[in-house]
């Protein structure tokens, strides 16, 4: 497992809980590389199907299916050691019937869910950023590292419901009063609501929103939610 020419390494103190590695196990772990999802709030590949899945005992058998295209992550195989896998990503395995995605669930930020196997040619996008490129036309960037260019309408904090691989937005969840919305991190991570009321921010507080949760009203910042459907959610996000 030490002996894979050009990996990184990070003790696995020091790796997050969400990666399902305990202080006691004596193995190496393997670092996350910049990319699509933050390295805070992603999970790289071999770290996934070792010890988050549990698909593999080690290391190297991780490397063996990666690198042989055996993991589909939203569609697309991906043969990194260290891709970053993160928020609402579907996972596929070669020989494996179950499809996996990560939400976030218990507090966690990440954890895999089951989904149904008709379900996972669609993911869930949070719109970051709105531009308007060359031409006039009007480029979104998503939580995930992609960017669309589109005419739909749609805004930053909405959700799109796209179509995977293809990259097609087959709707768009309007950030809005009455919408459903998942918290993604924080003692509320996973928690489900209805929007009661949209908070304009101020000099020494972040844009927020009141939600309905379990009969119970809490404000946080909308930085830390994502739309995820009308009256509710779009797609499977609880297992």
């Amino acid at each position: 497992m030490g002996s894979i020419v050009g990996s990184k390494k990070l003790k696995r103190q020091m790796a997050p809980t969400f990666w399902g590695i305990t202080r006691k196990d004596k193995r190496f772990v393997i670092t996350v590389k910049p990319g699509s999802h933050p390295k805070n709030n992603s999970i790289p590949t071999a770290v996934l199907l070792r010890d988050t899945l549990k698909k593999v005992k080690t290391l190297r058998e991780s490397k063996h299916s990666i690198y042989n295209g055996k993991v589909k992550i939203d569609g697309v195989k991906k043969k990194s050691l260290h891709h970053p896998i993160g928020l609402m990503d579907v996972i596929e395995l070669e020989g494996i019937t179950d499809v996996y995605k990560l939400v976030p669930k218990k507090r966690n930020l990440l954890e895999p869910i089951k989904i149904n196997p008709n379900e996972k040619s669609k993911k869930l996008v949070k719109i970051q950023n709105k531009t308007t490129i060359k031409g006039g036309k009007t480029q979104l960037s998503f939580h995930d590292g992609r960017t669309i260019i589109s005419d739909i309408d749609a805004n930053v904090n909405d959700t799109c419901v796209l179509q995977i691989p293809e990259q097609k937005i087959l709707e768009v969840i309007k950030f809005e009063k009455n919408s459903q919305v998942i918290v993604t991190s924080g003692i509320n991570a996973g928690y489900i609501g209805t929007i009661n009321e949209i908070k304009n921010g101020t000099f020494t507080l972040p844009k927020r929103i009141s939600v309905l949760i379990n009969n119970n009203t809490i404000e946080i910042p909308i930085n830390i939610t994502m739309m995820v459907g009308k009256e509710k959610p779009a797609i499977q996000i609880e297992w």
